[in-house]
């Protein structure tokens, strides 16, 4: 590998190589080689910008969970139009399905050293991610029940990570396909049923 060459966007191209391993080959073929070999960069590179390989797979989690929380206000914006089970699946398939989420949770299971680091950085407690597209889930029930769409009963505290669980597990599995769109609904429609006035 040539050295002196200078790399655009190293971390996001760093972060976008972590990214391509995990969902091939999963979270025990993530080494700093590895990283490094898929951006097409020199090892150097990933020890510039980070102080080991456990503040860059940190860095990783942290940025992977401020995308979960920019969709936040896309779910939000749905909040009074079509069908609360219908945006809750779209919501929940975008979360997990194609994405790094499930990914990023069993990485987050493997390594002990990444989970200490992430409760050092990280002011809220749960699993990173988990906990962040639980709270998206929240702010959207929480705003359907304002617009009547929820039962005013609704327990959206225990509803929220109930979606989560449900959804991950679903898609969990990476050697099969992804759930189709009809297992998610089902799902959905079973952990809201009674929450959703008929």
């Amino acid at each position: 590998m040539p050295t002196g060459v200078a790399i655009r966007d190293a971390r996001e191209q760093l972060f976008d190589a972590a990214e391509r391993i995990l969902l091939r080959d999963g979270p025990s073929a993530l080494t700093s080689r590895a990283v490094t070999t898929e951006a097409g960069c020199a090892k150097g590179v990933l020890h510039r910008h980070f102080a080991d390989f456990d503040a860059f797979l940190a860095e990783l989690v942290l940025d992977r969970v401020a995308h979960i929380e920019s969709q936040s206000t896309a779910l939000h914006e749905t909040a009074g139009t079509g069908t609360v089970t219908g945006n809750l699946t779209t919501a929940l398939t975008d979360l997990f399905g194609g994405s790094i989420a499930v990914s990023i949770v069993a990485l987050i299971t493997f390594r002990d050293d990444l989970r200490t680091r992430l409760r050092e950085k990280r002011q809220t407690p749960g699993i990173p991610l988990l906990t962040e597209a639980t709270a998206v889930i929240t702010t959207y029930l929480t705003a359907e029940r304002e617009l009547g769409r929820i039962t005013t009963t609704a327990d959206i505290d225990t509803l929220a990570p109930t979606l989560i669980g449900a959804a991950h597990l679903l898609f969990a599995d990476r050697r099969d396909a992804p759930p189709e769109a009809t297992a998610v609904q089902k799902a959905v429609t079973t952990v809201l049923a009674g929450a959703v006035p008929l």
